[in-house]
């Protein structure tokens, strides 16, 4: 099974990890054809397991117990990546250059009853829709500066998660369908 693994925290300030490094980690763990895509944390692998649960906790473990910090690993197939395209979610945003288009990847359930659209109190952030792993997230710039993830957006969709614009998301499906056995 291909898995897309969306982790987080990768390249921020204090957390400077090498794509190679990061792969060589993947690669320890026993999985195959191990590649990464930009420096922010997605890694492309095959791995035999099935549970999800069981193989993010796995990565999970062995990159806090190599890089020292916890890292939210929230895994996608390629299958989940085409149905979340497939689903336009941004097709009624008219977007400006001071807005930026986002997928939240979650590694719990959103809540099911979550009300959206949501905006946060700062006007900042809006939800305007999701799956059940997954949140669509409108970012109004300010001053030229994405919302911080903490606060709003993590108590509505959980701490452990990570964001991606969607363009960039549409480019990490490519590449991982172009490297596919």
């Amino acid at each position: 099974m291909l898995y897309i693994a969306f982790l987080r925290g990768m390249n921020v300030p204090g957390r400077s990890v090498k794509m190679e490094y990061l792969r060589s980690l993947f690669t320890d763990m026993g999985f195959d054809s191990v590649r990464s895509y930009i420096q922010s944390g997605n890694v492309f692998f095959e791995a035999d397991e099935t549970d999800r649960a069981v193989l993010s906790a796995r990565i999970g473990d062995h990159l806090r117990g190599t890089l020292g910090y916890e890292v939210a690993v929230c895994l996608r197939t390629v299958p989940e990546l085409e149905a979340l395209i497939a689903l336009d979610p941004f097709k009624d945003v008219t977007v400006t250059h001071d807005m930026r288009c986002c997928v939240v990847f979650t590694t719990e359930r959103i809540d099911p009853d979550l009300a959206l659209p949501l905006i946060s109190p700062k006007k900042d952030m809006e939800i305007i829709g999701s799956t059940a792993y997954d949140a669509f997230v409108v970012w109004y710039l300010i001053n030229g500066k994405a919302p911080a993830a903490k606060g709003f957006q993590e108590r509505a969709l959980g701490r452990d998660a990570t964001t991606r614009y969607f363009h960039t998301v549409v480019k990490i499906l490519d590449a991982a369908k172009k490297g596919a056995s």
